[in-house]
């Protein structure tokens, strides 16, 4: 079927390409029906687009940037973290401690991070008074040497460096209500994708190549709109994947989408299993959640005697089978065991915990990472990718391969609202004009009967979605009613 020529009074979607009504067959009513459906559809991605792009723009490029972190922390602060490698061996953890609470006997101990490789140091957490915001003082020393290399201010094990990019990332440093930025893009990028896919693959069906060729490649024939058209759903359609599952990522720890997330795992019982540090002689003691930040804010003042209990927990743990980076947390108080958790987050994962009794050298509890829910397998699998973290190198040049894309396809999708905009004296604009109004009144009863209950769920589970599609509706409805009074 040849392609329909281009309507210059209207314009197109925002972040994946419009597409026309598909060829029906038939009488009338089933026509009516699809072509009700196709418009809204193209509505409500034109809308989405224009007024959530700015939003997906800034995720894009804080992203990008944030994929750089890594490769930024090792330059700026290479003196702290890394080490030259000597035939000597490593000296014990409470060496190292002892070496680190010399220099730095402010505070109390937190826990203790193994080294990555052999040519990085040891990292001593330090809880210090008046530092705000979960922030710690982490002290670096040489295992090899007991040389204190520097302490930075960490959050979370993250120097301030990829704190600082991590915050833009997350909230552009505008603290909560900065939040809403990124969850506001997290909660529609789905529907931006889902919706322009459907239009796309709608459009190739109808008009364009009867191959896989005509959705993957753009059409180098084409001009203007048309061009503009094909690279930015071509584009889109290619980075489909990665853009559905950084928007599932992301909504799983967002403010009020994260809380939905959070109660659903509740309900099921998929939470990742937290670790039993109750020493079984104590009759009583605290369940930790195991986790890369385990023994955050559970510091105190240790003695000689019980920082000798980390080469005895770290042995222990290695015995277990823990291998790899650990993160060792020393108890509370005596009722409780020692914490060692696993920090392997590059694939394949090792996320074991052992909890260790530090006076017999005892595994008291083992939560293995293949005992995990599905769900909570899935969840921290899915955050390490979005961090950049689960396939190394590789994992961070995809993800910046995605931002850099949906830059084009955004960028594509606002030309194409500037190319279409009528030109004729009596009738220019600065831009296209958006798909007629009335869609809904199109829509079978079907699809008015099963869609506005689905839709009602899907704002409730996703609440910056469905306050934000509210509002679209309220400020188009109250357009609709100026435009009409005008022209009455």
């Amino acid at each position: 079927m040849p392609a329909l020529p281009d309507d210059p009074h209207r314009s197109t979607a925002t972040v994946t390409a419009e597409a026309p009504v598909p060829p029906t067959s038939g009488d009338a009513g089933p026509s009516r029906s699809r072509q009700g459906v196709w418009a809204l559809l193209r509505r409500l991605h034109f809308y989405a687009g224009v007024f959530v792009a700015p939003f997906l723009l800034l995720a894009a490029l804080t992203g990008l940037a944030y994929t750089v972190t890594p490769q930024l922390d090792q330059l700026v602060y290479g003196d702290e973290l890394r080490v030259e490698r000597t035939a000597a061996q490593p000296h014990s953890l409470a060496d190292q401690i002892e070496a680190a609470r010399t220099a730095h006997p402010e505070g109390s101990l937190a826990y203790v991070v193994t080294p990555p490789t052999a040519e990085d140091t040891t990292r001593v957490v330090l809880d210090v008074p008046g530092l705000e915001d979960d922030r710690q003082r982490t002290v670096f020393v040489d295992p090899y040497t007991n040389e204190v290399k520097g302490e930075l201010i960490t959050w979370f094990d993250e120097t301030s460096l990829m704190t600082w990019f991590d915050d833009l990332h997350r909230n552009l440093h505008m603290g909560e209500v900065g939040r809403l930025y990124s969850e506001m893009a997290a909660s529609w990028l789905w529907v931006l994708v889902l919706g322009g896919l459907v239009l796309w693959l709608g459009r190739a069906r109808g008009q364009r190549a009867k191959s896989v060729r005509g959705v993957l490649v753009a059409d180098r024939s084409a001009s203007g709109v048309r061009r503009t058209r094909s690279r930015h759903a071509v584009t889109g359609v290619w980075l489909s994947v990665g853009l559905l599952g950084l928007s599932a990522t992301g909504l799983t720890w967002s403010h009020y989408a994260g809380d939905r997330f959070g109660s659903l795992l509740d309900a099921v019982h998929a939470h990742a299993p937290a670790l039993d540090t109750s020493l079984p002689s104590s009759g009583e003691g605290s369940a930790k959640a195991g986790g890369e930040h385990a023994g955050h804010g559970a510091g105190h003042e240790a003695t000689r005697g019980e920082v000798a209990g980390f080469d005895v927990a770290l042995a222990a743990a290695r015995d277990a089978g823990l291998g790899g980076v650990v993160i060792l947390t020393p108890p509370a108080d005596g009722g409780n065991a020692w914490s060692v958790v696993q920090d392997d987050r590059v694939w394949p994962v090792h996320l074991d915990q052992v909890a260790v009794d530090a006076q017999t050298g005892e595994v008291t509890a083992h939560n293995r990472w293949l005992d995990y829910p599905l769900l909570a397998k899935l969840s921290k699998l899915g955050v390490a990718a979005h961090m950049g973290i689960l396939f190394g190198v590789a994992n961070q040049i995809a993800l910046a391969a995605i931002a850099i894309g949906l830059l084009f396809a955004i960028t594509w999708g606002y030309r194409m609202w500037w190319q279409r905009r009528p030109t004729r004296d009596n009738r220019r604009t600065t831009v296209g004009r958006a798909p007629m109004r009335g869609t809904c009144r199109e829509l079978p009863l079907p699809v008015l009967f099963l869609g506005i209950p689905a839709v009602a769920a899907l704002g409730w589970a996703l609440p910056v979605l469905g306050v934000t599609l509210l509002g679209f509706l309220i400020v188009d409805g109250l357009a609709g009613v100026v435009q009409r009074r005008r022209h009455a």
